[in-house]
C-alpha cells in the first residue's frame, strides 16, 4: 500500500501514460523511413528530413512498429506477474510471466486474429491484451526476437549479470532487447532492480550481454525519470550503475559518446549518424538519449510585412517535436531510436507536453492509454486511511494470475 500526495499520484500517472505514449509517438515517425538513408529522406521530404508524421508505404499514417508492440506486452507481464505476487505471495516470477506475455506478442505475429486456448489452464493464451485486433499486424520484427521465443529460456530470477552470454542467440546485441524496456523502470523499483531485471529479461531472446546491459540503462533511466530526476541525471546514475557489472564497456562508451555529443553545439542529423545506425541494443539507446539531451536551436517567430507571420524551423515545433525529429532522421533504424527517444521524454514530461496532433494520428492510442493507467493503478496506487484496501485491482481474466 502507497500513500502519497495528489500531486504524487498525478505526476506518476502521467510520466507513465507519457513514456508509453510518447514511445509510439516516436515509433510512428520513424516507421516509415527506417529503412532510407539519410540522403533519401532529404531527397523525399526536404532538407530538414520529415517534419511531422508521413504516410508509411501503404499510405498509412501513424502506424506503429513491433516495438511498440512489445513494449506493451512488457508492461502486461508486469502486471500480471505484480498481482500474481501479491495476491499469492510468490516471489521471483517475473522473467517467466515477462516470457509468457513475450509469447503472447508471438502469436500476434503468426495469427490473424486470437488464436483459442489451449484449455481452461493455458498460460499463454489469455488475457484482454491479446484481444485488440490492431496488434495482429507483423511491422518487420526483428529475427533475435522471432527465433529467441522458440528456445522455452527462463532466466533465472537472480541469474548473476557478470557478463556471461546468454544461451539463446549468444552472439546477438540488437536492439529489440532496448526498445521493449522501458516498462521495467516504471515499476516503482529502485533503478539498480530495474536495471537487472530489464538486464535478465533480455536474455530471453537476446545472449549478448551488451543487449541486456542496454535494456538495463533505458530501465534505470526511465525509474530515475519517473521520480522527477533531470534526463542528464538519469544518464549519469545509469552510467554509474553500468560500471558495476563486468564487460559493460561496449554499453558505458556509447551512452559517454551521447552525452558528449549532446553538449556540442547545435545538433544535427550527421552527429546523430556518428552514433551508428541504431540496429544493435548500444546505439539505438545512444541516438536516443542524445537526440533528448541536445538542445535544440529554440524557435523563431518572424514577423513580415503586414503582420505576415512565418516560422525558423518552419512548421513550428515544441523542444519534445523537434528531439523526436532528430531522433528519427537518419540512416537507420529510425523506428527504434524514436521509440525509445520518445519512452524518454514521455517519462520526463509526462503525457501533457506530447505533441497532441501527432498523439491523435498515432495506432492504438486508447489501449496504451488504458494500459498505461493499469499500469499506475497496479504499482503506484495511492490508498487514503479512510479506504479500505483490496489487493484485487482488476478481474481475474483482465490480467490472470498464473
Amino acid at each position: 500500500m502507497i500513500r502519497q500526495s495528489w500531486d504524487e499520484s498525478a505526476a506518476k500517472r502521467a510520466r507513465i501514460r507519457g513514456c508509453l505514449l510518447g514511445g509510439a509517438i516516436g515509433d510512428a515517425l520513424g516507421n516509415p523511413i527506417e529503412f532510407l538513408s539519410l540522403r533519401s529522406i532529404r531527397e523525399t521530404y526536404g532538407g530538414t528530413g520529415i517534419t511531422t508524421l508521413v504516410p508509411d508505404g501503404s499510405g498509412v499514417v501513424g502506424r506503429v512498429t513491433d516495438d511498440t508492440q512489445m513494449t506493451l506486452f512488457t508492461a502486461e507481464g508486469l502486471i500480471r506477474a505484480h498481482a500474481r505476487s501479491s495476491s499469492k505471495g510468490v516471489e521471483g516470477s517475473e522473467t517467466a510471466v515477462v516470457r509468457h506475455a513475450y509469447l503472447r506478442w508471438l502469436d500476434t505475429q503468426n495469427h490473424p486474429g486470437p488464436p483459442p486456448a489451449e484449455g481452461t489452464g493455458d498460460l499463454v493464451r489469455s488475457g484482454w491484451l491479446r484481444t485488440q485486433p490492431w496488434l495482429y499486424a507483423r511491422r518487420a520484427p526483428g529475427n533475435a526476437c522471432l527465433s529467441g521465443l522458440t528456445a522455452q529460456h527462463v532466466p533465472a530470477p537472480r541469474a548473476p549479470l557478470d557478463g556471461t552470454p546468454g544461451p539463446v542467440n549468444p552472439g546477438s546485441k540488437g536492439c529489440g532487447t532496448v526498445m521493449r524496456s522501458a516498462p521495467f523502470g516504471l515499476t516503482g523499483l529502485d533503478p539498480r532492480d530495474c536495471f537487472e531485471l530489464a538486464a535478465r529479461c533480455a536474455t530471453i531472446t537476446h545472449g549478448h550481454p551488451t543487449g541486456s546491459y542496454a535494456a538495463g540503462a533505458l530501465a534505470a533511466m526511465i525509474a530515475c525519470l519517473l521520480d522527477g530526476e533531470s534526463l542528464e541525471g538519469a544518464t549519469l546514475r545509469a552510467l554509474e550503475l553500468l560500471a558495476r557489472y563486468p564487460r559493460h564497456e561496449e554499453t558505458t562508451a556509447a551512452l559517454r559518446k551521447a552525452v558528449d555529443l549532446a553538449a556540442e553545439g547545435d545538433p544535427t542529423a550527421e552527429k546523430a549518424e556518428s552514433l551508428g545506425g541504431g540496429w544493435v541494443a548500444e546505439e539505438a539507446l545512444a541516438i536516443a538519449v542524445y537526440s533528448a539531451l541536445a538542445r535544440t536551436p529554440a524557435q523563431q517567430i518572424l514577423y513580415g510585412l503586414g503582420g505576415k507571420i512565418s516560422y525558423d524551423p518552419a512548421p513550428p515545433r515544441t523542444p519534445v517535436q523537434a528531439a523526436l525529429l532528430l531522433s528519427v532522421n537518419h540512416s537507420g533504424d529510425s523506428d527504434s531510436t524514436g521509440s525509445i527517444c520518445g519512452n524518454l521524454l514521455g517519462a520526463h514530461h509526462g503525457d501533457l507536453r506530447l505533441p497532441p496532433s501527432w498523439l491523435a494520428l498515432t495506432e492504438g492510442r486508447g489501449t496504451i492509454a488504458e494500459l498505461a493507467d493499469d499500469f499506475a493503478f497496479e504499482f503506484h496506487r495511492s490508498v487514503e486511511l479512510y479506504e479500505p484496501y483490496d489487493d484485487v485491482v482488476f478481474p481475474r481474466d483482465r490480467y490472470p494470475l498464473s
